[in-house]
């Protein structure tokens, strides 16, 4: 069954960080196996090579076999559970620190009879969320992907940000897009 990784965008607009992100989450997974729904029209070119996109909330689509990820859920997800659900929901949500829980109250509570699933307690970025869940759909186990917790992006020889955020570590390194890397660093 084919996988479709679908972002519900919940940010008030189309940030350039989310486009980064989207953009990320294209290459993650290819363009044809990702959505991005409630997005604002004119924002829809923006959106369009990175994968398939719809004006429409989720909430609009009607569509079955749903696995939502939220870090609220009793069950974590599990390789096997590939073969259970054609879609995985993702919120498109700048996180907050310390979590506000915003994917239960603005995606999750309005699919009654969708599955829930966490990868952990722990905030990812949207990409980073979806790689996550790539690995485990490909066989991994949560326990053997090796995270960092948070990271530190130098902005100059004073400067720095830390996104506090849980990142997979890809041949040693957080996976993180190189282009959020230098908006981050010309945003400073």
């Amino acid at each position: 069954m084919k996988m479709i990784f679908i972002i519900e965008h919940l940010e008030p607009k189309l940030f350039p960080w989310c486009i980064i992100e989207y953009k990320h989450i294209s290459k993650i997974v290819g363009k044809n196996n990702v959505w991005f729904t409630n997005i604002k029209e004119k924002d829809t070119k923006k959106l369009n090579k990175y994968g398939k996109v719809s004006t429409n909330s989720l909430k609009e689509i009607k569509l079955d076999n749903l696995c939502i990820l939220d870090p609220e859920s009793k069950k974590t997800l599990l390789s096997k559970d590939k073969d259970k659900f054609k879609y995985f929901v993702f919120g498109g949500i700048l996180g907050d620190y310390p979590p506000r829980k915003r994917t239960q109250e603005e995606l999750t509570k309005f699919f009654p009879k969708a599955q829930i699933r966490n990868i952990g307690k722990d905030q990812f970025s949207t990409d980073n969320a979806v790689f996550v869940v790539k690995e485990i759909l490909n066989g991994k186990s949560l326990k053997n992907i090796t995270f960092q917790e948070g990271v530190e992006i130098k902005i100059n020889d004073i400067e720095s940000t830390i996104l506090p955020f849980k990142y997979p570590l890809v041949n040693g390194k957080p996976n993180i897009s190189p282009e959020l890397i230098e908006y981050l660093k010309k945003d400073s």
